[in-house]
């Protein structure tokens, strides 16, 4: 996936409302706001990215909905971080009473907190570098776990607040506990 940055301030610095709109009118692309401001714009996806995207997708919103605990979101849900940027994980899952705690006219915008829990996934014309520092800034704003999957690598890197990276080679499954209890993600589909 080719990543455009673009400068944009001071010549223009978007309200949150008007970067909501601009990424409306523009939804053939994937739209982030670093913490600086600058624009992040992503080619959508390919097909086979896209199809483990869903995979790891359908399996977060398969236990979220059993659980009951949180609710998850998919790559198309914004959220603006507590150090002002605003990012869209590929996968996301939020504890309920942290959700219900935003107004829900707020709900419908991107929604200001970080999720508990993000997943990252590689697209194979990803740099790896940005996607290590874009997990980085998640547990810097609060999140609580979070997975980069490099799938070119058959490798995962596994987040966690005050605690070094964890990376597992291969492995075929990856538990969430104990922020997911009992979530375990299947990966054989997404490799």
């Amino acid at each position: 996936m080719t990543v455009l940055i673009l400068q944009t301030r001071p010549a223009l610095d978007m309200t949150e409302e008007q970067f909501f709109e601009f990424c409306q009118i523009n939804s053939n692309y994937r739209i982030e706001r670093n913490a600086k401001g600058e624009l992040l714009v992503m080619s959508p996806s390919g097909s086979e990215t896209g199809h483990c995207k869903a995979k790891l997708t359908q399996q977060l919103g398969n236990w979220s909905d059993e659980d009951g605990t949180g609710i998850d979101f998919d790559s198309s849900a914004g959220f603006r971080l507590p150090n002002g940027a605003e990012r869209s994980p590929d996968a996301s899952w939020v504890r309920i009473e942290k959700w219900q705690a935003i107004p829900p006219q707020q709900r419908q915008r991107f929604a200001p907190l970080c999720p508990d829990f993000v997943v990252e996934l590689r697209s194979p014309s990803d740099n790896l570098k940005p996607l290590q520092e874009k997990m980085e800034e998640y547990l810097e704003n609060g999140a609580s776990l979070g997975w980069l999957i490099d799938r070119k690598n058959r490798r995962v890197y596994i987040y966690r607040p005050e605690s070094p990276v964890e990376c597992l080679q291969s492995p075929e499954t990856l538990e969430g506990d104990p922020l997911l209890s009992g979530f375990v993600l299947k990966l054989e589909k997404i490799w």
